[in-house]
């Protein structure tokens, strides 16, 4: 048996049947092979139509078309939002929305849903106003038992069996009650090191971009990239098959959940860092940013299948759709239905796109 899975080009002799309904492909047997032989590893590749390439193609150019759009739309009606200051200002909140929405893809390529981000976002936004600029081994120690708590709750529903929007419903009043013990009323002040990194002004590139840029990478080449990371999403993707290739589905569902403890942490530490205080509330918004920003991207509830840059991408769309409101002058109080809209227009067209593939040629 394998001791990694690393995409469809290593397989060992014996798992042919395990490999074709991990990845949800037709194994075919090069013609050169001896079935009886003892070869440990061959190089498999599978090479699908032309037709099925470009259709992959234009589902996964969706969420770069619809930033397009809004971005067009924008220097449309004002062109001087798109220089360094204006693009600057518009993103500025994107690298939190960003960070919260890459928390929600790991738990949905476990085929889960986590409703608790947006309060733990504001939970820890409370903490880095408070103990992490006054007392912070308290504060670094809070947000490290906050990621803990987050493995704990993936750990939990594997091992009961609980509907994961049950748990992390609980888990989302837990979060606004500690929030709210932490921090009654707005106020607090982030630690100086906090608000200079988030303030940081780059030569050429406004600082949110390249940190949108290095964060799909960095996400996409450990998920998408990595033998581990094959197997993180052939959890959800097929996991009966991860198990019967031994390996702990238990484990990796508490990876996943840990992973998303982390990137929310690390979502509300960069929300407090650019808004200089912080509200038990000020992260409310992100549970349903989040869900719609993996769904833009190319993400969906079952199979595993996911997208970090898109993801990206899609959390990045929504910031930007408020600005398109504002220079419209439409109400902010319609933002939530334009992000809304945008969503609903992308999977129309993802659907149809799907449909197309599946008609018989």
């Amino acid at each position: 048996m394998c001791s990694a899975i690393a995409g469809s080009w290593l397989i060992c002799a014996g798992t042919n049947s395990a490999r074709s309904e991990l990845f949800n492909l037709p194994f075919r047997r090069p013609a050169n092979v001896n079935p009886g032989s003892r070869t440990n590893v061959l190089k498999i590749g599978w090479s699908p139509p032309q037709s099925s390439l470009t259709l992959r193609f234009l589902r996964a150019a969706l969420p770069s078309v619809s930033l397009a759009l809004v971005l067009l739309g924008i220097a449309w009606l004002n062109s001087r939002a798109m220089s360094y200051l204006g693009l600057n200002l518009m993103l500025n909140l994107g690298l939190p929305t960003a960070l919260a929405t890459v928390a929600q893809m790991f738990v949905i390529t476990v085929n889960d849903l986590d409703l608790s981000i947006g309060t733990f976002v504001s939970f820890v936004g409370c903490v880095a106003a408070t103990w992490l600029r006054d007392a912070p081994l308290l504060g670094y120690a809070v947000l490290i038992g906050g990621v803990a708590v987050y493995a704990l709750t993936g750990a939990v529903i594997y091992l009961r069996n609980i509907p994961s929007i049950v748990v992390t419903l609980g888990m989302l009043f837990v979060w606004q009650g500690l929030a709210i013990l932490v921090l009654p009323k707005p106020g607090g002040k982030p630690p100086g090191w906090l608000h200079d990194l988030m303030n940081f002004h780059m030569p050429y590139v406004p600082f949110p971009i390249v940190a949108a840029i290095a964060l799909a990478a960095l996400v996409h080449i450990g998920l998408m990239r990595t033998s581990y990371g094959a197997i993180l999403r052939g959890s959800g993707g097929n996991p009966s098959a991860i198990g019967r290739a031994g390996w702990s589905l238990l484990k990796t569902k508490v990876v996943m959940f840990a992973l998303a403890g982390v990137f929310g942490v690390f979502s509300g530490l960069a929300l407090v860092g650019l808004t200089t205080s912080a509200d038990a509330n000020i992260g409310k918004g992100y549970t349903l940013l989040s869900i719609a920003g993996v769904i833009l991207g190319g993400g969906e509830f079952v199979g595993g299948r996911v997208s970090p840059i898109g993801a990206v991408i899609g959390a990045l769309t929504l910031t930007l759709a408020g600005s398109l409101l504002n220079f419209m002058r439409i109400s902010p109080d319609w933002q939530v239905g334009a992000q809304g809209g945008i969503l609903i227009i992308v999977l129309a067209a993802r659907a149809m796109i799907d449909q197309t593939g599946r008609r018989p040629v």
